[in-house]
């Protein structure tokens, strides 16, 4: 995988396969379902090498992080610039894009503290699949 080599990241059959999970799918996964999935590929992984190599894939700026919804950290392989939208009754994270959002800027409060690095807007409600209106076009 010529991304993790570009990135300087020794590749290993491991990484590559935890790589190859967390990109493959539009979910945003979390730490033990990326373990899982990987182990029935490659039965010797452990949860920690899991950890260790999304911590190292976030640190290189491959996946990006969710924020923690429940208790679970979760992990997003879209790295450009969006924002999501979280279902409090299932726990789906779906991303969604607005150039109104993107064009936000901290307010000045925020600026005083420190210098923010990063801006991303979490919406969180229920989604069409658990109110049961998927295709009416109303909100739940």
């Amino acid at each position: 995988m010529a991304v993790l080599r570009r990135h300087g990241i020794r590749m290993t059959h491991q990484r590559m396969e935890v790589y190859r999970e967390v990109t493959g799918t539009g979910e945003h996964p979390d730490a033990e379902t990326v373990y899982r999935r990987v182990k029935r590929r490659v039965p010797a992984i452990s949860l920690d090498t899991v950890y260790r190599t999304l911590n190292l894939f976030e640190r290189q700026g491959l996946i990006g992080r969710v924020g923690a919804t429940g208790d679970r950290t979760r992990f997003d392989a879209n790295v450009k610039r969006h924002h999501h939208f979280v279902c409090m009754r299932c726990g789906r994270v779906t991303d969604f894009y607005s150039e109104a959002l993107d064009a936000f800027s901290p307010p000045r409060e925020v600026r005083e503290m420190g210098h923010p690095q990063s801006l991303y807007v979490e919406v969180r409600g229920i989604c069409k699949a658990c109110t049961g209106t998927e295709g009416d076009g109303k909100a739940g």
